[in-house]
Parts: C-alpha cells; sequence; structure tokens
C-alpha cells in the first residue's frame, strides 16, 4: 500500500494497538471454560500415584453406583474399544541398528503406568464434585516396578525396560557429521575446551491450563451425530486429524474443532493429549456434552515438558581463535514417552542451528534420546534451538578465557559473513541472509558494551559484583511446514472476512494479519475481520515454530491479490470492458480513464450467497533464519549468591516488520521466560520415588515483574527474508533462546572478573541463590 494511502497508518510497519486487547482486558474473551453448554457432563481423571507400576486390577463398581455419575472407563476398556494409542511417528534407528525404544501411549494407561500423575481411569458425573468424588472410590490393585528417575538410572546396564520389545531404554539416536575429521581437527589444535552443561526441565506455564468441551450434536450429519469440540489449542487442525485419524478411527468430518481466546501456548499446546482423545471418546458414548478444564497440579503432572538435555560440549580453536571443529555429546531425557515432536527438536531441530552464525563446517554430534519414568517432553518456546545456542554461546566465552582472545573478537572472527551468503552449514541447512557482525555492533552500541568498567565500579561501591554477558545467534522458524491456507469471503454488507487456520493464543497474530490485508486491500481496518480457530471455515498447519506471520500473512497477501483479481473480473463483466481496462484501489474498480465505477461490496451482492469468496494457498520456499545478539548486565550480592539482571539490550533481525509493538513484547516476553529458567525456573523429581516435586507455583519459580530489567530492545530491518514474500522472519521464540547464554555468561563473567575463573565454567541453570553462594565459596 502507497504511503499517501488513508489508510497507510494501520499497515504494516506500524505500532498498531492489538484488535484482540480490548476483549481481553475487560473480560469479555471467550475461553474454553467461559463455554458451558446446556446438558452438559464433566469429567475427572484417577492418575497413578506411582511412577512406575503394573496395574493388575481395577474395580470400578463402587464409583459407577455413586450420585451423578454416568460413565466410569478404564484402559482395557478404552483399547477393547477400539481406541488406538496417541500418534507417533517412525523413530530413527540407532546407529548400530537397533529399534529404538517407544512403548506407545494410551490415552488412559492399560497394564503399566510409566509416571507419576498418567491417566489411568475417567470418570463422567453431572457435575465436576460428583466427577472427583468418585475417582476417589475406584480401587486399583498395583505392583510397584523399578523407577528410572533419570538418565544415568535408564541407561544402567541393569535398568528395567520401560519397552521390552526393545533392547535398551533409548528412544533414538543420531550421528551428524565426520567423526574422523573432527577427531584430526581436535589432536592438531592450538586450544580445546569443554564444558558439561546442563539444561534443566522446565513447564510451560500457560495462563490458561488446557480445556476441552466435546459438544455433542444428535441432529447433524443426518442423524449420525457429530461433535463440536471447543479447546485451546495452537492448531485446531492437526488436533481434529490426529483425533479422527489416528486415535478415535472416524471420519473427519464428523468432528469440528472450534477455539476461541487461548491464555498461551507457548509449544505445548501443539500436539494431542490422553485426555483430549477420553473426553472426545465419552461425549461420543454418552451422546452428551463433555467438559474437562485441568487444574494446575495437573498441568505439572501430565503437560509435557521442555528441555531436559545433558550436553558435553567441546570445541577446538586455532592459535588465532578460528574454531577448528564443534563436538557434541548429549543425552535427551524425553520421559516415559518418545513423543515425535520431543524426539526430533534434540535430535534434529536443536543440531541444525548448533553452529549457530558461525563459519564452522567441521562437526561431530552425537545425540541419545532416553526414556525416563517422568512426564514427557514436547515443544517448548525455542524448541530445540535454546538448547543448541545455549552450548555455543557458553563455549565462546570459555573460548575467551583460556584463548585470552576478547570474546568479541573471537565472535567476530567466526562469524559467517555476509557475501557467504547462501551459506550452507554442516547439517545442510541454507541461511539466505544475515549481516550478523552488524547485528552485534549496533548491539553493543545500545548496551554501552565500552561503558561496563564504570558501572562494574559502581556496583563494587555497593558490595555487588557485577558481570557483562553476550550471546550472538540465530535460528530456524517457519518449520518444514511452509504452506498455508487462506480464505477470503467479501459480503455485500461491507465486510471482508478473512479466515487463516494459524492461531492466536496471546502473540497478537490477528491484528498484524489485519494489518496485511489493510496494506493488500486497501479499505479500511474495521472494514476487515481476521477468523481463526475453527475447522469448519478451512484448513491449515496452525501456530508453532513462530509461523504465524512468516507463513499466514504471506497466504493473506496471496488470497487478498486473488481477490482483487476476482473482483476485476467480475466488474469487467458487469460494466463491459476487458478486466484490463479495470483498476482498482480501495475497494472500488473503476474503468481506466473515466468515471465509471463498482465496488466489489457491490458486486459481491450479485453473486450467489451475496459475497466473492476466495480460497488460497502460499508456500514459502525454505525457512527464515531470524539473528540477534542480547546483551545483559547482572549485579551478584556474593552474601547471598542472589542475581540481578540489571541490564538488558538487543537488536534483533526478524525481516521486516509488521507491528513494531507487537515484535517488541515477542522478543522481550520470550526474553523474561528465558531469564526465568537462567535463574529460577527447574522441574525437579525426586530420586527415589519418581514423584514430582515442584508441581505447584508454591514450588516452581516462575519469574516475577521485580527480576525483570528495564529492556532496550531495536529491529535492524535491512536484510528482509528471501524465502518469503513479506520479507518477514520469524520472531516469537527469539528472546527465549538469546536470554539464558547471555544471562548466564553475565555469571560466569562476574565469577571470573572477581578472580573465580576456575568456577565460571561450573555455573549451571538454574543459577539459584542457594547454588551459586556454594559454588562461590573458598
Amino acid at each position: 500500500m502507497s504511503n499517501d494511502s488513508p489508510f497507510a497508518r494501520f499497515g504494516s510497519g506500524q505500532s498498531v494497538n492489538r484488535m484482540e486487547d480490548q476483549a481481553l482486558v475487560s473480560g469479555t474473551g471467550v475461553f474454553t471454560d467461559d463455554v458451558t453448554l446446556e446438558n452438559q457432563a464433566h469429567l475427572a481423571f484417577l492418575r497413578s500415584p506411582y511412577a512406575h507400576a503394573k496395574i493388575l486390577s481395577i474395580d470400578t463398581a463402587a464409583a459407577r453406583a455413586m450420585p451423578g455419575v454416568l460413565l466410569v472407563v478404564t484402559g482395557a476398556e478404552l483399547a477393547a474399544a477400539g481406541v488406538k494409542s496417541l500418534p507417533g511417528c517412525p523413530l530413527p534407528k540407532r546407529p548400530n541398528g537397533e529399534t529404538g525404544a517407544n512403548p506407545g501411549r494410551r490415552p488412559l494407561a492399560h497394564e503399566v503406568a510409566r509416571f507419576a500423575g498418567e491417566t489411568v481411569a475417567a470418570v463422567v458425573a453431572t457435575s465436576i464434585e460428583a466427577a472427583r468424588t468418585a475417582t476417589e472410590a475406584i480401587v486399583v490393585e498395583w505392583e510397584e516396578l523399578p523407577i528410572l528417575a533419570n538418565i544415568a538410572a535408564s541407561l544402567a546396564k541393569d535398568a528395567v525396560l520401560l519397552d521390552t520389545a526393545a533392547p535398551a531404554n533409548i528412544a533414538a539416536e543420531m550421528k551428524h557429521g565426520d567423526a574422523a575429521k573432527a577427531a584430526a581437527a581436535f589432536a592438531s589444535a592450538k586450544h580445546v575446551v569443554a564444558l558439561d552443561i546442563i539444561n534443566q526441565r522446565v513447564a510451560a506455564v500457560t495462563m490458561e491450563p488446557r480445556s476441552v468441551l466435546a459438544g455433542y450434536d444428535a441432529a447433524a450429519l443426518n442423524g449420525s451425530g457429530r461433535l463440536t469440540i471447543r479447546m485451546s489449542t495452537q492448531m485446531p487442525s492437526t488436533m481434529r486429524d490426529n483425533l479422527c485419524d489416528m486415535v478415535l478411527g472416524i471420519p473427519k468430518e464428523k468432528v469440528r474443532v472450534v477455539v476461541g481466546d487461548v491464555g498461551g501456548g507457548f509449544g505445548m499446546k501443539t500436539g494431542i493429549y490422553p485426555e483430549d482423545a477420553v473426553v472426545a471418546w465419552a461425549a461420543l458414548q454418552l451422546k452428551r456434552n463433555v467438559k474437562w478444564v485441568a487444574e494446575r497440579g495437573e498441568e505439572f503432572l501430565s503437560t509435557v515438558h521442555g528441555r531436559d538435555i545433558e550436553s558435553r560440549a567441546e570445541m577446538a580453536l586455532d592459535a588465532n581463535g578460528r574454531v577448528l571443529a564443534l563436538r557434541i555429546r548429549t543425552f535427551a531425557n524425553l520421559g516415559a514417552y518418545a513423543t515425535p515432536a520431543g524426539t526430533m527438536i534434540q535430535l534434529m531441530i536443536g543440531p541444525w542451528v548448533q553452529t549457530s552464525i558461525y563459519d564452522i563446517q567441521t562437526i561431530d554430534f552425537h545425540m541419545t534420546a532416553v526414556l525416563t519414568n517422568q512426564s514427557p517432553t514436547g515443544p517448548y518456546r525455542g524448541a530445540g534451538r535454546p538448547e543448541a545456542i545455549y552450548n555455543m554461546e557458553r563455549l565462546m566465552d570459555e573460548a575467551a578465557r583460556v584463548t585470552g582472545i576478547d570474546r568479541v573478537e573471537l565472535r567476530r572472527r567466526n562469524m559467517v559473513r555476509p557475501d557467504q551468503m547462501p551459506y550452507k552449514n554442516p547439517m545442510g541447512q541454507t541461511y539466505d541472509c544475515g549481516k550478523f557482525e552488524s547485528v552485534m555492533d549496533q548491539t553493543l552500541a545500545l548496551a554501552d558494551w565500552n561503558g561496563f568498567d564504570a558501572r562494574r565500579a559502581e556496583s563494587a561501591k555497593r558490595g555487588k559484583l557485577r558481570g557483562q554477558g553476550i550471546a550472538t545467534f540465530l535460528e530456524w522458524t517457519g518449520g518444514n511446514a511452509l504452506e498455508e491456507r487462506v480464505t477470503v469471503s467479501v459480503a455485500a454488507d461491507g465486510m471482508v472476512d478473512i479466515f487463516s487456520a494459524v492461531q492466536q493464543m496471546g502473540q497478537g497474530i490477528a491484528t498484524s494479519l489485519r494489518q496485511v490485508a489493510v496494506d493488500a486491500l486497501g479499505i479500511a481496518p474495521e472494514k476487515i475481520r481476521i477468523v481463526l480457530g475453527d475447522t469448519d471455515l478451512g484448513e491449515g498447519f496452525g501456530s508453532a515454530g513462530s509461523r504465524s506471520i512468516f507463513t499466514g500473512g504471506a497466504a493473506v497477501k496471496v488470497a487478498s491479490g486473488k481477490t482483487i483479481e476476482r473482483a476485476r473480473e467480475l466488474a469487467a463483466e458487469e460494466l463491459e470492458v476487458a478486466a484490463g481496462d479495470i483498476e482498482y484501489a480501495g475497494g472500488e474498480l473503476r474503468v481506466a480513464g473515466t468515471d465509471v465505477k463498482t465496488d466489489m461490496f457491490k458486486l459481491a451482492a450479485k453473486q450467489p450467497g451475496k459475497r466473492i469468496f476466495i480460497e488460497a494457498k502460499h508456500a514459502a520456499s525454505a525457512p527464515s533464519w531470524p539473528n540477534a545478539c542480547h546483551v545483559s548486565e547482572i549485579e551478584i550480592d556474593p552474601g547471598t549468591g542472589k542475581v540481578d539482571v540489571v541490564a538488558y539490550a538487543s537488536v534483533n533481525d526478524v525481516g521486516r516488520v509488521v507491528n513494531p509493538m507487537i515484535v517488541r513484547g515477542q522478543v522481550d516476553g520470550g526474553a523474561i521466560q528465558g531469564i526465568g529458567q537462567a535463574l529460577s525456573e527447574k522441574i525437579v523429581y525426586d530420586a527415589d520415588s519418581g514423584q514430582i516435586l515442584s508441581g505447584s507455583l508454591m514450588d516452581y519459580t516462575l519469574p516475577k515483574a521485580d527480576m525483570m530489567p528495564p529492556f532496550k530492545t531495536q529491529m535492524d530491518q535491512s536484510t528482509p527474508c528471501l524465502t518469503n514474500l513479506l520479507g518477514i522472519k520469524g520472531v516469537g521464540e527469539l528472546g527465549t533462546i538469546g536470554a539464558t547464554p547471555s544471562v548466564v555468561n553475565a555469571v560466569a563473567d562476574a565469577l571470573a572478573r572477581a578472580g573465580m575463573k576456575d568456577r565460571a565454567p561450573k555455573v549451571q541453570m538454574p543459577v539459584t541463590p542457594a547454588r551459586l553462594w556454594e559454588l562461590m565459596r573458598p
């Protein structure tokens, strides 16, 4: 849209207020639990109290006889009814040719429960109180089994097998690179640095817990019945397909998935869960509306967790600080079941970005995914990229200490240069563009890097240790699901409805999509409705991997263009001229050089259904590679070990920016989550019982507002993405990826400056006061 358009201030590049916020801040948003249907029943789950145990018998007679109880179901009964295990994917075989371990996760545990909190039975009743009371009347006879509470226990020679069909508790294993070539590089290196690095298990604590409402319509589909499932999910179409095709075995037309407002997703609401399948099955069985809303404790117990990897990271450098080779050995704790996403995040997606912005071609990666008696892991904001970048940036700082080369200079010497673009990294991934050194230099200026000594001296006067951390990095966004579909409906009432399968979950995507549509159509924003979250209106992949505006926005542009083309054809027919003689501007269609005109809404009124309807799809040519430099400064109270982040600056290359305000919110919000992992968050299991010890907000320490620094956040739009029409790169996870290494590097830097250089490599997340105080002790 031209800058002289009357609607330019509402289009791309402008900080337009979010259209979603009025409903959210006024309490009129519609989440799943806000909807109550007539004749609605409630479902509650009985969960395993043991981390690993055989189910010898389940007596449900007392529960079935209780007032208000409509249905009690066990795993054996679901299996007998033909309900299948949750969808998986063929896991890669181990390098030795052995098949990996994965017992297959049923909606309700059958024969064996493999983690504390796994669903074992379900009760549907007329009230939630009745359902919960009835679960307490179910009697299960258990036989406790040995508990594999961590990676080491699972890999022990005498470990019990979680999947008896596999020879070990290794779900999958992959090797990347050339081990012999890397070994030669390490043998000839002037400097070798090595770190043992832990990315601890964390929880995606969304404001809205998972929730499902399965509404049953007996009259639908000529009386055969149909479900309308309202739920909190990031991927409505995928959810419906998995539920119908892979679990319940029913036609897709039997299920409609509707998603309203979503109170946060962070990746953990991308796949199907056991609870989703049980609620849907119960509604079909009872031919009645059934609702389940997770309690916070259930979320900690059974929602997929993130991260949880242990790595040995090594880097070989020559005398000038050039990296000769990178070697990574990683063990990933997948929990009790290997989810497709949880496995490939650690075995493939993380390695794709492991060399980051650095020109390193010799690698030796060995990634091993291990089963344990814990909740499964899956996508969590960043999904493999934070872990890989954390490894890389910790190594870079340690290499600077070992070689004596300034850490900024060391990074500069190893960066991929713009004249090397497009650049193929050793994992075969191609970066289309990037000016990594420029982004770093801008950040150093924004952070006043060279003024640090004066700030450190001021901190010292107050008895504080001050450290300075840096992370220069990239990430992979858009995923390999590069196509998205969009429909446009121009109505006679003067409104344009644009449907996309991407999903709002607090990130402001509806606003950004409308801005793209304003650009393309040149009409007032109040004439454009963005419609999301309804599988009856269209299909598509959904929101994951920072793809929503990258793929969804480009598809809106293409669909809008096709709408204009169709309007020209209709105008040409009505005005009896060639379509090439029709000019379009702001919804009007005019015969060139004349005053003869119509508009697309008048044309819509004359069409069947009184609308112009367009369905279009568009695919990006490849993923995008946003990159950034994040600099933080921290203060340590040496008496208590408490760490405060006192400054945070970043420059972020996310290509062209649709809404600067939303993008800054995404970057800063992501950084807050990364700071939480760096300093406070950790899922903890008891090593003896396998019970979760951090299963509530009393025990799991989320970052709080008073932990947050003043953010200086800028965008560099000088390098638009070359793989999509809008020049956009993904942004949703960038801050999370940069924050953890930046903050932890700052802590290590403070220790090194204070004469504790030997302890800098030993800093591990979360850097809690107790852990840091212990590390600083003489």
